[in-house]
């Protein structure tokens, strides 16, 4: 039995499974701060005889095993979670391989074991929520380099009618800035979830997600591209991303059908947390 978890902004996602995806348990603990959010979590594992854990968390974290803080969360602007050894807390505790990558990776992860992406070496994973991350695998491997990617932060160009000065506390009016869901907030002064009505709300949403479509397939050709998160659940933003990605691409590179290539996530809410326990049964592998 493996243990995975989904370390979100806003909530963490807990279960208990296998490495064919299949979910024994699960438990939902919202994010406060580590005293309050790692105690219930490990009092879900310890009903359990779990052999690995797999870790998916927000970021940024360190994923360079040999740097001396591998496992920790990193520069993230929560508070309490800035420098948190997060694999070394559930070693010391469980004594069992901990897997640990990104949540963006873990679901890119499931999506391409499972999901979306099944029996396809090459996809992107897109989380537009709280924030904006995205992982890729690449080849069959999960990308990262001296870090993981931080795709949300990439710099796009603002439409000629858009006031909003974003709001990423590093970068200002980068992608996560302008588009993720407190940005729309910030700008329109509801939920997106409350603007579901509102074409100008989705067209300038998928303007900004279009840009950095055009840029991530221009780099990394990825053989599908799967958006997920809260704010994607507004699928009316769909047909704003497809329109605007063909006039930005102006043809110059041969796609798919972009509603065949750009997709929701075929594991639904499950991607990362079943990419958690893909990750779990990667350390155990490497264990034995």
């Amino acid at each position: 039995m493996l243990g995975g978890i989904e370390a979100g902004g806003t909530k963490f996602v807990c279960a208990v499974g296998d490495e064919n995806g299949t979910i024994v348990d699960r438990i939902q603990i919202p994010t406060t701060t580590p005293d309050e959010t790692i105690p219930k979590v490990i009092e879900f594992f310890e009903n359990y005889p779990i052999k690995a854990i797999g870790i998916g968390s927000f970021g940024p974290v360190d994923v360079n095993r040999e740097s001396p803080t591998y496992g920790h969360i990193t520069s993230t602007p929560k508070p309490g979670w800035k420098d948190y050894p997060f694999v070394q807390g559930f070693e010391d505790e469980f004594g069992v391989p901990i897997g640990f990558n990104t949540d963006v990776n873990a679901a890119a992860l499931g999506e391409a074991t499972f999901g979306a992406a099944k029996g396809m070496d090459s996809c992107l994973y897109i989380t537009v929520g709280t924030g904006i991350g995205a992982g890729a695998l690449v080849q069959g491997q999960m990308l990262q380099g001296h870090s993981h990617p931080e795709m949300g932060h990439i710099l796009v160009r603002r439409h000629p009618e858009d006031p909003y000065q974003g709001r990423c506390p590093y970068h200002g009016d980068c992608l996560e800035g302008l588009a993720a869901g407190p940005a729309i907030e910030g700008r329109w002064g509801q939920k997106g979830m409350e603007l579901v009505d509102r074409k100008e709300v989705w067209e300038l949403e998928g303007y900004y997600i279009a840009q950095a479509l055009m840029k991530y397939i221009l780099i990394l050709s990825p053989k599908k591209i799967i958006l997920g998160g809260g704010v994607m659940n507004q699928k009316q933003v769909f047909p704003s991303i497809y329109k605007h990605l063909k006039e930005f691409l102006r043809d110059y590179v041969s796609l798919p059908e972009l509603s065949e290539y750009i997709v929701s996530p075929g594991l639904g809410n499950d991607a990362g947390i079943t990419g958690a326990l893909l990750l779990a049964h990667q350390a155990l592998t490497k264990e034995q």
